[in-house]
């Protein structure tokens, strides 16, 4: 028999609210996180809303500085280049030992992960990335390298992915990239792993990536660099 529901704690509800002001733009990169500010908000002690932030700095969404407190994270080049250059090395090679050694089972979950993301809108009526969309875009791209056979090697992927997730959402917040096709190129991704075509699923993939951050790029040539701000608690 199946139990109701289980309340998230007050502490993953402050988590998931700030979580979604990061990724939508509403806390711009590089700009001071007041904790009193939040207490205030959401009606939760300190303790809460430090833990919730403590673990948003643990996933690279947030940066700690010893004495001064906590800021959103800075959206520079060279850290996004490198980050970018680490995801490509693993993310396809994780794809190459998938299209290799995956079976039947992970294609149709690759095929049903990309059905899902395809039927689901990417952004809000407010021009938002949607959360149901970053939650189908996730899945679909754990699918991909599911097959690897190995689970350190996917889960240096996974947690390298789970590290650009701000750049992603930056790149639809503030890049604005009008012209791309953003379902045809999961389409290309999807089609041609099934199809066990390796060199022109990593290739697709790997543009997929560098796509994203080459908007990125164009952004703070545009704007400048995201101000280095003075913390405060």
């Amino acid at each position: 028999m199946v139990g109701p529901p289980v309340k998230p704690t007050r502490v993953q509800e402050v988590y998931d609210r700030i979580r979604a002001s990061l990724l939508n733009g509403e806390l711009e990169p590089g700009s001071k996180l007041k904790i009193g500010d939040f207490t205030a908000r959401y009606g939760v002690s300190l303790s809460v809303v430090r833990e919730a932030v403590t673990r948003l700095a643990g996933e690279g969404l947030v940066e700690a500085t010893p004495q001064r407190g906590f800021a959103v994270a800075t959206l520079t080049v060279d850290a996004l280049q490198d980050l970018t250059r680490a995801r490509v090395l693993i993310e396809t090679l994780a794809l190459s030992e998938s299209i290799k050694f995956g079976d039947l089972a992970w294609e149709s979950a690759v095929l049903a992960t990309h059905h899902t993301l395809a039927g689901t809108r990417m952004t809000t009526a407010d021009g938002h990335v949607a959360p149901d969309f970053t939650v189908a875009h996730r899945t679909f791209h754990n699918a991909l390298l599911a097959g690897c056979g190995s689970a350190r090697l996917e889960g240096i992927a996974t947690g390298l992915r789970d590290c650009a997730e701000l750049y992603r959402h930056w790149s639809q917040e503030f890049a604005h990239e009008a012209d791309r096709d953003i379902a045809a190129e999961h389409r290309a991704i999807a089609e041609l792993t099934v199809a066990r075509d390796e060199a022109g699923a990593t290739r697709a993939l790997r543009e997929h990536i560098e796509r994203t951050t080459a908007a990125l790029v164009r952004y703070v040539e545009r704007t400048g660099p995201a101000p280095t701000s003075a913390y405060s608690a």
